[in-house]
């Protein structure tokens, strides 16, 4: 990892060759964090953050029903499609552009299959631990795709269903953000929250001294005041703002 530190903040980049990686033929997988067989004692998570997997799932490929519990489970569909069922009734097709959450609270079945027998499926799973455990589970869709405001942050879950957001189990935000070539936004600052994570969905930015090209994602730990995101390319990333 490429490190920088200052006396505000300390700024990690995670490159994106560097994750770990598993291919089981129907499935190419990359593990920002430690997951099932790949384990690094280095990346174990940030803050509440704890999976944050880039996955390519061959057509007519998927995983059977299986459950989670105590777990706030985010899915964004880069391309192709995911088809869900769950234990609580829920059956649906998630398009590329848009996202799942899922609370697994007390338990939850469920199952995620690319419904193509002809085209890949790519998405990013991430998870969060909840600020508690148990609960009913929840879910919720958010329908984005390419209708997401550009050059400018979208505000998608958070702790208190600010702003027309999704409430989920922890004092955490994620927005979406979408800027055009040289376009720059300004993230505020938010002390409850002081640190961040952002992963680049694709194309190029440079924050805080870093350049992040698709499929990077770079920390940022105790950062006090508002940081500037600048795209070099057409981009699409996700920022978690973490307490």
């Amino acid at each position: 990892m490429n490190s920088t530190q200052s006396t505000q903040s300390t700024v990690t980049k995670r490159p994106a060759n560097e994750r770990g990686q598993a291919n089981h033929g129907w499935l190419q997988a990359r593990f920002t964090f430690s997951f099932a067989d790949y384990f690094d004692p280095n990346h174990m998570g940030f803050q509440s953050l704890r999976v944050m997997n880039n996955d390519t799932i061959a057509p007519s490929g998927g995983f059977p029903t299986h459950p989670h519990s105590d777990m706030e489970i985010f899915t964004y569909v880069i391309e192709g499609q995911i088809a869900h069922k769950d234990s609580m009734g829920n059956g649906s097709t998630i398009e590329a552009g848009d996202l799942q959450y899922m609370s697994a609270g007390s338990g939850v079945y469920h199952s995620e299959f690319n419904p193509s027998d002809e085209n890949p499926a790519q998405l990013y799973q991430v998870w969060l631990r909840p600020n508690e455990k148990g609960g009913e589970p929840r879910y919720a869709e958010k329908k984005l795709g390419e209708s997401a405001a550009v050059n400018t942050l979208t505000l998608l879950f958070s702790g208190d269903a600010r702003d027309g957001s999704t409430a989920i189990r922890q004092d955490a935000e994620i927005h979406f953000g979408r800027l055009d070539a040289s376009a720059k936004l300004d993230v505020p600052a938010d002390t409850t929250r002081p640190h961040a994570w952002l992963q680049v969905i694709s194309g190029e930015v440079g924050v805080l001294g870093e350049t992040l090209g698709t499929g990077d994602g770079v920390a940022i730990e105790n950062e006090p005041k508002a940081f500037a995101v600048e795209a070099s390319a057409d981009a699409k990333f996700l920022i978690f703002r973490l307490s």
